[in-house]
């Protein structure tokens, strides 16, 4: 294997939300998520060229406050659940701390998305933004 190799990754963006407690966070964006908006680097407005109010898309976050040297978590932070490995949750806590969140895009405002059905806190960088394909739509 030889040494491990890291990759420099960018912000895109920034979320704003009103969640600002990870803990008090729904888990998912579909389990009351309130209304939140993606700030897009103006430099990258061009990429956001054919986004459209009504669009859904997978939302890349990085999870800045996951805790990268966790390997297993109780799912849901339920501790009567068994520990499992992070490679078959959601956690925000992993080795590489990415989020994936399906959301609806509401509205777009310049280089501002107001979008529904994201619950990463205030803050989160963003590190991509890609099209729901196929029946996900």
């Amino acid at each position: 294997m030889g040494a491990v190799q890291t990759y420099d990754v960018r912000p895109i963006g920034w979320v704003r939300s009103p969640l600002t407690d990870r803990s008090a966070a729904p888990k998912q964006g579909d389990e009351g998520a309130p209304p939140a908006r993606i700030v897009i680097r103006p430099e990258l407005a061009e990429a956001m060229a054919d986004l459209a109010a009504g669009t859904r898309v997978i939302v890349l976050t990085w999870l800045h406050e996951g805790d990268r040297d966790v390997l297993a978590v109780h799912p849901r932070d339920d501790p009567s659940r068994p520990s499992t490995g992070v490679f078959s949750t959601r956690s925000a806590d992993r080795p590489n701390p990415v989020g994936l969140h399906v959301v609806t895009v509401a509205g777009i405002d310049g280089t501002t998305l107001d979008v529904h059905d994201l619950e990463a806190v205030d803050g989160t960088p963003v590190i991509d933004i890609k099209p729901v394909l196929g029946r996900e739509r």
